[in-house]
Parts: structure tokens; sequence; C-alpha cells
């Protein structure tokens, strides 16, 4: 703990640490209560046996639905993050127009992707384009499209809420020494909003990734498709390892996505700390409280 305590805390006595030490015994003991109870019930149906469990031993079983299922969620993913950001930021931007027929559509499209269940997105656009433009395997684009629509929407307020949260004092010396509306957003606003809105945009970025599992229901090939109900059709009784194997490889990518973010925000934070050296020109006069001095090569 550290030498000065803070005046919202008070440091727990010998009773409190009693208290916590016994409920923190009580606590373990329940959980580990829990999961014996669950591996005694998986045992009892046999779902520890090493015949449902060969198959993810394979190599086979890898290179010819698992890896191409995590493909097909990463880039399903990939295209969704890229175009629901591009989406946030637009309409982001757009509801803090200045101009009316430009902040009420672009309030209106939010609200209503946003209220429109994912899933319902996904069906309409997936039985939607084939009537539009004949037939095909649209699943990806319908898939892509509804990630992007309803995520794109989140991340929209998201940035708005970003932007509005820098105080108002930069934009209007921003203002002062000549910089136009625009200016103001791209060098004042947004690169501050930017650290703010992080760990946000990752957190909707991690939902984003879950939310592929949907293409399972218009049989995208996907992580989930391939390793939930491919596998466990050709090996009878693989259906609870499946769901475990693809459980841990989707915490594995949510972990990933959520450290590289980690990494980038603390990276941009000691970027912004970094503070150039001010340039004197030969002959400037120079000084501080009153005093003042004369600059020389």
């Amino acid at each position: 703990m550290s030498s000065q305590a803070s005046v919202l805390f008070d440091a727990p006595g010998p009773r409190a640490r009693l208290r916590n030490n016994v409920l923190t015994l009580l606590a373990t003991v329940a959980l580990v209560a829990i999961a014996y109870f669950v591996y005694a019930r998986f045992d009892a149906k046999g779902q520890w046996e090493g015949r449902i469990w060969q198959p993810f031993l394979e190599p086979s079983t890898w290179v010819e639905q698992i890896i191409p299922g995590l493909l097909g969620t990463l880039k399903a993913a990939g295209l969704a993050a890229v175009f629901a950001l591009v989406f946030g930021v637009v309409f982001g931007i757009a509801r803090l127009s200045d101009h009316k027929w430009v902040r009420v559509p672009a309030g209106a499209i939010v609200e209503i992707f946003r209220a429109i269940p994912l899933l319902l997105l996904i069906f309409f656009i997936f039985y939607l384009l084939p009537s539009l433009l004949g037939g095909g395997d649209y699943t990806l684009i319908a898939l892509v499209a509804g990630l992007t629509l309803y995520n794109g929407s989140v991340l929209a307020e998201i940035v708005r809420a970003g932007i509005r949260s820098v105080p108002q004092g930069q934009a209007e010396a921003a203002y002062a020494i000549g910089l136009r509306k625009g200016g103001v957003m791209r060098l004042v606003l947004l690169p501050q909003a930017v650290t703010a809105m992080m760990p946000a945009i990752v957190s909707q970025f991690v939902v984003l990734l879950k939310d592929t599992a949907l293409g399972y229901i218009i049989a995208y090939v996907d992580l989930l498709n391939m390793g939930f109900k491919i596998i466990p059709a050709i090996n009878f009784g693989s259906l609870i390892p499946a769901a475990i194997v693809i459980g841990i490889i989707y915490v594995g990518l949510n972990m990933t996505l959520s450290a590289l973010a980690t990494a980038l925000e603390k990276r941009s934070r000691r970027s912004r700390k970094t503070s150039a050296r001010p340039i004197v020109p030969p002959g400037a006069v120079v000084g501080a409280g009153g005093g003042a001095a004369i600059a020389v090569d």
C-alpha cells in the first residue's frame, strides 16, 4: 500500500482482515465445489474419454476445419472493424455538425441501426441481396454489412461522446489562432479524444469479434461453424470438447486484441508526453519574469 493513504480509503483492521480472509476462503471452496460438480457430471457422461478428444490432437482437424474457420472469423471481423470505425467517425462527427440538415439525418440513421437487433439486420441483408442481385454466396457480405451498421452506430456515439469530453477551451483556443472548424476537429479535438475513446472502442471491437459467431445462422464459414458444427458432425460425440476448444480460442483472440489495444494506448500516451524543444531564432529576445536576454549562435 502507498505510504500516502487516501482520504477515501480506510486500511482494514484486524477484524476486517479476518473477515476478508474468511470470505476469500469460502469463495474459493465454493468455486472448487462448482468446478468438481461440473467435472463429475461431464465424467459421468463420458465427456473426458480420450476418443472424443482425439480429433483435436490430429493435425488434419486443425488444418481442414479449425484454421479455415479461424481465418473466416478474422476476415469478417477485420473487414467489419474497419468499416464500422469509418462509419462511426463519419456519423459521430456528423452528429456534432452545426448544420441541422446534416445533424438530424445522421442522428436518425445512428439511432435506427442501434435499435434494430443485429441478427435481424444480418437476416434482412442476407435475404435482400439475392432478390436484388440474383443468386450467389452473400454470407460474408451480409455478416460484414450487419456488423458494420450495428457496431458503427455504437462507435458513432462513442466518437461523439469522446469529442465532447475534450474541454471546450481547447476548441476556443484553436479558433483564436485562426483554425477553421475542420482543422480544429482534425488537429485539436480528435487527437485528444482518441485516448479517452480507446477503452470503449476496444470493448466494442471485442463485442464485434464475438458477434461474428452470428454468421453460424446463415452458414458462413467461421470458427463457430467449422468447430461446433462440422467437427461434431464428423466425429460423433465431440460436441462438448468442441465447445470448450472453440471457447478457448475465442478467449485467446479477445485477450490478444485487448493487449494490442493497451499497448497502442500506452504508446500514444508516451508520444504525447514528449515535447519538442522550443526553437529560438538567433537574435531573438527571450526571457521570463521581466528579464530579457539575446539568443546567440
